[in-house]
């Protein structure tokens, strides 16, 4: 009886631009953070520190923010959607957009 092939664990691309990004070294598990404050500043941080962007420190920290929120899709709970978006509204006003 032939074998059947081993089923490879399925791997997205985005998952390693979010864990290895060229553009920001963000802080470990920061999108799982529950305080949008504090993912915010950690995203602010990030962006103004890193010396690969290629646009401005704002595009860059709510781009990874989207970026994640856009590719977690339906694996992300709701909970956890909320506390993003407002970490997205919590950003513009770190870096008075608001």
């Amino acid at each position: 009886m032939p074998r059947k092939p081993e089923v490879q664990p399925r791997r997205y691309w985005s998952h390693e631009v979010t864990r290895r990004s060229n553009a920001l070294d963000l802080e470990r598990d920061v999108f799982t953070w529950t305080d949008p404050r504090r993912i915010a500043a950690s995203l602010k941080r990030s962006a103004e520190r890193s010396q690969r962007r290629k646009g401005t420190p704002y595009q860059s920290a709510m781009s990874m923010l989207n970026f994640y929120i856009n590719r977690a899709g339906r694996n992300l709970g709701a909970r956890q959607r909320r506390v993003l978006e407002r970490a997205k509204q919590e950003l513009r006003k770190q870096f008075g957009r608001a």
